[in-house]
């Protein structure tokens, strides 16, 4: 068998195993410790938040961003369909109920327009949603500025979620610096990794504070075991913060790695119809993956099978979340993006250390189903 092609590998050739080496002398083996202040504080001063709170995944961060920022059993809160089910859990585990809106052909991410009109028939019918889980798509910015306009029109929060954007920009401020709050993924398929984890990012340090106090069994700061609100065991630990401060030193390395195999996948791959998920003027993306639409489902298919057999990882696009099981009853409003993207698109592989010879494979692949 060929040697397997991954879709998103990590990419450890820092100084990770070295930062792993000073924990274990030092014996900060626990939720807390040099490493993890350190990690906090380099990846806010790179995406320019003010507070940042490591935590054991993103989905725990969009968790407690939402219960922070006030959403609660019965509020109402919008979603892009198109996304991970991580993006949209959340909203549920607080006992609020997820209303989830279509995505625009630009940047493949929620739909100005449709927002607007899911707020304002919500509003029509008794209920204006609380917040609104902002996301950037296979790390493409949305459209922030028109996005922000209408939260801030009728007063609805926004939860960034810039789990696989770490590293993108919109108008050259990165993403997850733009809402109440923003939310960083550190999986082993993300950009960077810390083998799992994440990061809430705030401009606020209450949001901040309140966020380490829930992440930490809410335990209240005396010598005594008292609590007076429920909290959660979410807190990342030195450890693994250790590796994601090695990884965050190469964070410009890797966008740049993967802005490098979208182009080759243009180029090569041209002629042949396809359409790829490209920068708009006000983004840089950090192609996180690149996507790409054919003509048909049938011809996505023949390629992903193609792929599979010659033991290439690539995926389908995402299942639209109106479309799960989970969330059929949820409220929708759509425009047949999101349906069409998932039956016609592909993400290829897209790791940092692919090799040219890796990204010729794959399109040679794809080349022979044409």
């Amino acid at each position: 068998m060929k040697e397997k092609i991954y879709l998103s590998p990590p990419d450890l050739k820092g100084n990770e195993q070295a930062l792993l080496e000073d924990v274990f002398k030092s014996n900060w083996i626990a939720p807390q410790g040099p490493m993890l202040a350190a990690f906090e504080d380099n990846l806010t001063n790179i995406t320019g938040s003010n507070y940042g709170v490591a935590l054991s995944s993103a989905t725990a961060a969009i968790h407690l961003g939402l219960q922070v920022l006030g959403v609660a059993k019965g509020d109402k809160v919008l979603c892009a369909t198109f996304t991970f089910v991580a993006s949209v859990n959340p909203i549920t585990y607080l006992g609020a109920i997820p209303v989830l809106v279509d995505v625009e052909k630009d940047t493949w991410n929620i739909c100005p327009v449709l927002l607007e009109k899911a707020i304002l028939k919500e509003i029509e019918q008794g209920t204006k949603p609380k917040a609104l889980v902002l996301v950037h798509g296979y790390g493409m910015p949305a459209k922030i500025d028109e996005v922000l306009a209408i939260a801030k029109k009728y007063d609805v929060l926004v939860l960034e979620d810039a789990a696989s954007a770490l590293g993108s920009k919109y108008k050259h401020q990165y993403c997850g610096a733009f809402g109440d709050v923003g939310v960083y993924s550190f999986n082993g398929n993300k950009i960077i990794t810390t083998s799992g984890g994440g990061m809430l990012v705030t401009a606020q340090k209450k949001i901040a504070d309140k966020t380490l106090y829930l992440a930490t069994q809410a335990k209240e700061m005396n010598t005594e075991y008292l609590y007076h609100q429920v909290g959660y065991n979410y807190r990342l630990s030195n450890v693994l913060a250790a590796i994601g401060l090695g990884q965050l030193a190469l964070l410009s390395d890797f966008v740049q790695k993967r802005r490098e195999n979208h182009q080759f996948y243009k180029k090569e791959l041209q002629g042949l119809g396809l359409e790829f998920l490209e920068d708009t003027s006000h983004t840089k993306s950090n192609f996180w993956l690149t996507n790409v639409l054919f003509n048909s489902f049938e011809i996505k298919e023949k390629v992903r099978l193609a792929l599979f057999d010659e033991n290439i990882e690539c995926r389908s696009l995402w299942k639209p979340m109106h479309q799960q099981k989970i969330y059929q009853s949820a409220t929708f409003y759509g425009n047949g993006n999101s349906d069409d993207f998932h039956q016609r698109g592909l993400s290829l592989p897209s790791g940092s250390s692919m090799s040219t010879q890796d990204l010729q494979r794959v399109c040679s692949v794809i080349k022979s189903c044409f």
